[in-house]
């Protein structure tokens, strides 16, 4: 099943989804669910409801526009549109999409946050996102 809006209708390479839009989900933690504690997981996970606690993997974490997680994420690659609080440190990437509430702070090589995101906290990027000119 692929997700977060993949589009056919004849857009430009730039206008693509990018791998962490289009993959399959694993699994999906509904608009309903409500979950406490920690979770690990291989492959794709897909959150709409409410979690807090802690996030583990080395693949991809997929934040619903109705999701509300409260947690400390170590991932692979998130893409976040709706409430992120914790920090989150990624090996390879973090999107953030409008309308998507972060409040933590970012530690990825890569990073993107589309305009209307708000965006609390610091970010440190690592890896080489790090090698940029300082003015």
């Amino acid at each position: 099943m692929a997700i977060m809006g993949r589009r056919e209708d004849g857009q430009n390479a730039s206008q693509r989804p990018t791998r962490t839009e289009a993959v399959d989900t694993h699994t999906i933690l509904g608009q309903e669910a409500k979950f406490e504690g920690k979770l690990t997981f291989e492959g794709a996970v897909r959150i709409d409801g409410n979690f807090e606690g802690e996030i583990l993997t080395d693949d991809i974490l997929l934040v619903g526009p109705t999701a509300q997680v409260r947690a400390e994420l170590k991932v692979g690659s998130i893409v976040i549109h709706g409430f992120v609080e914790g920090n989150i440190t990624a090996k390879e990437s973090v999107e953030i999409k409008a309308p998507a509430r972060v409040r933590g702070n970012i530690n990825s090589p890569n990073l993107t946050i589309e305009r209307g995101v708000r965006f609390d906290g610091t970010c440190q990027m690592s890896g080489d996102g790090a090698k940029s000119k300082k003015n």
